[in-house]
């Protein structure tokens, strides 16, 4: 971020943002479905480990990528809210998928999922692709950090 951008929006912060703020500067490439930076304004940090799509008996649900994501983001939205966080206030998510390919090649829906659980505020993401998570069914795996009062 450039210090002496002057202003915010000169920054690229999303200004009025709330205590999370999105840090996107203009001179970067315009982000899809996630912000290059969040900076807390204020509040205390929830670390929230890596969720899959376990149903409650702890087996894996769902056949596919979207699916998956979809228990997988649902488990970790549900963590987040026993810790007093909502979903606009996740600051940064890594997500491990075992085919980035396939991940990539349902970005859209994985979009509209997103979407739906979420809304339209991204945090700071990247997917990473591993060679196998601990669960072997398991496609996808996601953990993050939010920001709560």
């Amino acid at each position: 971020m450039d210090t002496d951008a002057g202003t915010a929006a000169d920054a690229g912060l999303a200004v009025g943002a709330g205590r999370l703020e999105r840090v996107n500067p203009a001179h970067l490439a315009p982000p899809t479905g996630f912000s290059h930076g969040v900076r807390a304004a204020s509040g205390t940090m929830v670390f929230l480990a890596g969720q899959t799509a376990l149903d409650g008996a702890g087996r894996i649900v769902g056949d596919g990528i979207v699916e998956q994501f979809e228990r997988a983001l649902g488990n970790l939205l549900d963590v987040a809210a026993a810790s007093g966080a909502g979903p606009g206030d996740l600051a940064k998510l890594t997500v491990f998928a075992v085919d980035v390919a396939d991940y990539r090649r349902h970005a859209r829906e994985i979009g509209r999922v997103w979407k739906r659980l979420v809304g339209g505020e991204y945090p700071a993401m990247a997917v990473i692709g591993a060679t196998r998570l601990w669960d072997e069914a398991a496609l996808v795996e996601i953990e993050g950090i939010a920001v709560v009062r």
